[in-house]
């Protein structure tokens, strides 16, 4: 069975910035076609759950405090890619929005829930390692 990198938070881990979850269920009943290997970049990259919502600002992530956690999210971003190696994983189902999932749509840097277009640190660093990128919106075209 072929192996799909997906974020944890997609799967029902609660793993979020805000602690939680949020699982969808088509991306779930993909376990019947597919093995899942959940990963939560954030996380592997060193933040905690829950922590300071984040948001991508002139090319630097930046926290609701002002603190840049680019380096985390550079790590964990890393980490995602080194498992997808060490598996032989070519296809990744991502967190839409998020700073590090985000597929197409990611927060303009202003934490006023304006979205934009773009990739998050993971994604854009999968996207630019051959491995097909989606989001949980568009995981029916696997």
């Amino acid at each position: 069975m072929e192996k799909i990198i997906v974020s944890a938070c997609l799967l029902g881990v609660s793993c979020r910035y805000d602690g939680k979850s949020v699982p969808r269920e088509k991306v779930i009943a993909l376990m019947n076609k597919y093995i899942l290997i959940p990963v939560c970049a954030e996380v592997l990259g060193g933040l905690a759950t829950p922590r300071v919502p984040s948001e991508i600002v002139g090319g630097k992530v930046i926290n609701k405090e002002g603190v840049d956690v680019t380096e985390n999210y550079l790590r964990g971003a890393k980490e995602v890619l080194r498992l997808c190696k060490l598996y032989g994983v070519k296809k990744a189902i991502l967190k839409e929005k998020s700073p590090s999932c985000g597929v197409n749509l990611i927060y303009d840097g202003t934490f006023s829930g304006t979205l934009k277009n773009g990739h998050g640190i993971c994604a854009d660093l999968l996207s630019r390692n051959g491995i097909e990128i989606f989001s949980e919106e568009n995981s029916d075209k696997l």
